[in-house]
């Protein structure tokens, strides 16, 4: 999927393995593999044309739907981060599988799967990285604007903050499928 902010900039993927030691070796064998090479050097011929690789192992929490395979589109997604403060995120998923999820619903938002990064380093403990779909940015604009107006929602947010924000920081990044993506 291409990132929409900095269009063309930035590929997105996901890629599924039973262990992170499957991985490991996947990852050993692909970059091996002869027919990968010359596509990666004929790509090159040019000069290279990747900057910077990022790679975040993600674990899904058990709120999490199984992701499937969808040709729904067209439609955009959302990757949404939300840092906690300390001890948090508990309370934060929490609120996601008790209400939030069934709120997106309400407001016509699809539920990709919901994750925490693997690795201390990336997050693990006050983390939470999720995915939505949505018809376009103006549907996702539209539906946030309900969601955060509905009077239960309101309540919710304020019954689970009574200690505290459950966020210091909220990112979004709205993503485009490529033609060879298998889910659209």
């Amino acid at each position: 999927m291409d990132a929409k902010d900095g269009a063309g900039e930035k590929l997105v993927y996901l890629l599924g393995y039973p262990s992170r030691e499957a991985a490991k070796k996947s990852w050993a064998e692909f970059s091996k593999n002869p027919d990968w090479i010359a596509a990666r050097t004929a790509s090159e011929a040019d000069g290279k044309i990747v900057a910077k690789v990022e790679s975040t192992f993600l674990n899904a929490t058990d709120y999490s739907p199984a992701i499937a395979v969808s040709t729904a589109g067209p439609r955009v997604f959302e990757l949404r981060t939300y840092v906690t403060p300390a001890g948090k995120l508990p309370a934060l998923h929490a609120r996601f599988r008790d209400h939030t999820r069934v709120f997106f619903t309400h407001y016509g938002m699809t539920n990709i799967a919901y994750w925490v990064p693997s690795d201390a380093d990336k997050g693990a403990d006050h983390t939470l990285i999720y995915m939505l779909a949505h018809k376009n940015r103006e549907a996702a604009a539209a539906s946030f604007t309900a969601f955060r107006a509905d009077p239960g929602w309101i309540k919710v947010k304020g019954d689970s903050e009574r200690d505290g924000s459950l966020t210091t920081e909220i990112r979004s990044v709205f993503l485009t499928p490529t033609d060879f993506s298998p889910t659209k």
